[in-house]
């Protein structure tokens, strides 16, 4: 239970989407993997997604927003996310 709960919280920092401002959690496991926590319903809160579902689109089908994806780039690029940092708190 506790690698589970380890699993789906470790390593996670806020991002706000630069165009629209939705905040996620983001986890950086590698440059090609990224784990993204929506904290809020994306069809509400990114004006992507929100589209898409007005089009009868399906957001679990979306890889993600564009605009979003830009935003976590530019937090690595900061270093206000670290790439490849889930080392939990007890050091494993």
């Amino acid at each position: 239970m506790a690698d589970r709960r380890a699993f789906l919280t470790d390593g996670f920092a806020p991002v706000n989407c630069h165009s629209c401002g939705t905040g996620v959690l983001v986890r950086k496991n590698s440059e090609k993997h990224t784990s993204i926590q929506w904290t809020s319903d994306p069809a509400v809160s990114c004006p992507v997604y929100a589209e898409l579902v007005a089009e009868g689109g399906n957001t679990a089908l979306m890889d993600t927003c564009a605009r979003l994806s830009d935003s976590i780039a530019a937090a690595v690029a900061s270093g206000e996310i670290s790439v490849g940092s889930t080392e939990r708190e007890d050091g494993t």
